[in-house]
């Protein structure tokens, strides 16, 4: 009886199963120690299946096939395949198709092996159950986050054991981080035009295995021992309250389209893993290739490498990437299409965090608010509106005040809890990059600036790129506090980009997916404390007020008016009120509703006693005790609803 994909192992003897329907026959090829070729039997339509005794833990294999050639790059036994399903991954060696479909595909520069690992033992996790109202995300990388901390030792930095080190877990419980959102830490590979360059693929949106780490982020030695590693990070992070989310890219792969590299999928059953259109790999993702995720064999894969990354290695959400490419079917795109939906209805995965990024390249690929009630979706609008506000482009005032109240024109009944607010993330500027350069500077990646986005939306601070002088720098500050201001205390869960809390700078990259150096990795040298414990204490006043953050439902009152160069947003309850206001221009007084209001939180101390006096660019919070009748009086106020 087959036990499943992939490689199980028991001390007696190993089976191993894979799907490769168009092949016409199918070879396991163990690797080392033991070095042997065995031939496969057929056990199912499509699933090939052997066993073998006295395999190891630890023992490398690859898969081999012959069958028909329509493409240079299909089923040629030459070529070793890594197994779809293989829980740990070495060697990293590509092969890349030459001009010459005979030759040697081994003596390419890149061929990964698969690695047989030992089941897991079962494991019980004490996962945190954080409401959606307390929930402050952090996005980081695994390496970055740590290689240049001084506190971790020089042999767990850029690991998954380094990033479980105290120090680090202090950070983020100082700032008040109730969940991290890791980037891609499935096993990929570097693109060869990177290679060749000198660069590889920092961010890791190049997948080669769903359900294997990415052995360099792990301290030990062995590949085999790498899920143990994760385990122990997970179990600290859950011991410190905080859940572990991954960022997961079912989209592509690595093998890129055609004439691209040929790792496993192609090699295996091309034509049943990934889309194709009149003989050409359909790509909306814009990496070369398409899962076909219509295919059953293809949602069994994904479902299953979810399935596994909860159960066994304790993971607690998930942000899809492009996660648009995975409602494409035979009659376009639904965001509640069988996949979606499956994934959404799973029962190993009914309380775990689904995000998605809501988008991808292909047509009608923009379909934010359009997921299910089970979904996050990350929220671009949100961005785009807040750097509007700050970089002296006045959005509309309705577009405003939905985006400050949880995006109810795009999610509607789903409410703020839908919404995963940020204002800057992995792919763009930072935070203080933002403030400081007019243009990208992405000349190092060797794409002569034309990689990244073009619109930034920055702010004029006087001058572009690194300053001197001190109104400039003050300016810049400023500025930086008040989009963390905006982020913190709009309704929605907010999405911290990791460094912008200290004023980390990629000097003005916008892009820095191939800058695996000093460029990416958080400088904690050079962190600024002040700005730390600023933002920590405003992610205190957001959880410690009830009308900041809120999920579902409006108060019983809420406008927003334009004064000057000030927004004033009012909100109230029968309890108590609240003015928020963001002045975007120089100092002013604000004409607030009946009521008896005290100053309660500032992004900047205004120069001068005035009551409800405003610093220049600067987010102000007061409040009042709110009354019925304080209520009908504040009618007077224009609401923008």
């Amino acid at each position: 009886m087959v036990k499943g994909p992939g490689a199980h192992w028991t001390p007696q003897a190993t089976e191993f199963s894979v799907f490769a329907g168009s092949a016409t026959s199918v070879w396991l090829a163990l690797v080392s120690p033991i070095q042997q070729c065995v031939r496969m039997q057929k056990a199912t339509v499509g699933w090939w299946t052997v066993t073998v005794d006295n395999v190891q833990v630890g023992q490398s294999y690859g898969y081999r096939t012959d069958g028909p050639r329509a493409w240079p790059e299909l089923h040629h036994p030459s070529m070793l395949l890594f197994d779809p399903y293989a829980r740990a991954a070495t060697g990293y060696r590509e092969w890349h198709p030459s001009t010459d479909a005979e030759n040697d595909r081994d003596s390419g520069p890149f061929v990964p092996h698969s690695v047989v690992v030992a089941p897991t033992k079962p494991h019980t996790w004490n996962r945190p159950r954080h409401p959606d109202s307390a929930l402050v995300v952090y996005e980081t990388h695994v390496k970055g986050l740590t290689k240049r901390h001084p506190d971790v030792p020089p042999a767990l930095r850029g690991t998954y054991a380094g990033l479980a080190h105290p120090s680090v877990l202090q950070h983020l419980k100082r700032l008040g981080v109730t969940a991290i959102e890791l980037l891609p830490i499935h096993a990929h590979v570097d693109e060869t035009h990177l290679l060749a360059g000198g660069r590889s693929n920092y961010w890791g949106y190049n997948t080669l295995g769903f359900f294997a780490l990415h052995h360099p982020y792990t301290a030990c030695e062995r590949p085999e021992d790498g899920p143990d590693e994760f385990r122990a990070m997970v179990r600290a992070f859950h011991s410190a309250g905080i859940e572990v989310w991954i960022d997961v890219v079912y989209n592509h792969t690595a093998e890129g389209g055609r004439g691209g590299s040929v790792l496993s999928w192609k090699g295996l059953d091309n034509f049943t893993y990934y889309r194709h259109k009149n003989g050409h790999y359909q790509d909306v993702t814009g990496c070369g290739n398409t899962l076909d995720v219509g295919q059953p064999v293809v949602q069994e894969l994904i479902v299953d490498s979810l399935r596994y990354w909860v159960q066994e290695m304790g993971v607690d959400g998930f942000r899809f990437d492009l996660a648009m490419a995975l409602a494409r079917g035979k009659r376009g795109v639904n965001p509640r299409g069988p996949l979606l939906e499956r994934i959404a209805n799973d029962p190993v995965l009914s309380d775990i965090r689904l995000i998605a990024e809501p988008w991808d390249l292909g047509p009608n690929g923009y379909g934010m608010g359009r997921f299910g009630p089970r979904w996050r979706e990350w929220n671009g609008p949100f961005r785009d509106t807040v750097r509007d506000l700050w970089s002296g482009r006045d959005p509309a005032p309705k577009v405003l005040h939905d985006r400050l109240c949880g995006s109810p024109d795009i999610f509607e009944s789903r409410g703020a809890r839908a919404s995963l607010n940020f204002i800057t993330c992995h792919d763009g500027f930072t935070l203080a990059d933002w403030t400081a350069f007019h243009r990208k500077r992405n000349l190092a990646n060797g794409e002569n600036n034309r990689d990244g986005s073009n619109d930034n939306r920055t702010p004029n601070t006087g001058t572009d790129g690194p300053s001197s002088d001190a109104a400039v720098l003050a300016l810049r500050a400023r500025l930086q506090r008040a989009m963390l201001a905006t982020l913190v205390l709009a309704d929605g869960i907010v999405l911290l980009l990791g460094g912008d809390e200290m004023g980390r700078t990629q000097r003005g990259n916008n892009n820095a997916y191939c800058q695996d150096n000093a460029l990416s990795w958080t400088d904690w040298q050079s962190a600024d404390d002040t700005l730390i414990q600023w933002v920590a204490d405003l992610l205190t006043l957001r959880q410690d007020h009830p009308l900041l953050g809120r999920m579902q439902g409006p108060p019983a009152k809420d406008t927003l008016t334009h004064q000057g160069c000030a927004w004033v947003w009012y909100r109230a309850s029968a309890e108590r009120a609240l003015l928020i206001v963001l002045c975007t221009g120089d100092a002013q007084v604000i004409t607030p509703p009946e009521g008896a209001w005290e100053r309660r939180w500032t992004s900047e101390t205004p120069a001068g006693d005035t009551p409800m006096l405003v610093a220049a660019q600067s987010v102000t919070v007061f409040e009042a005790p709110a009354t019925p009748k304080r209520l009908e009086a504040s009618e007077g106020l224009s609401s923008v609803r």
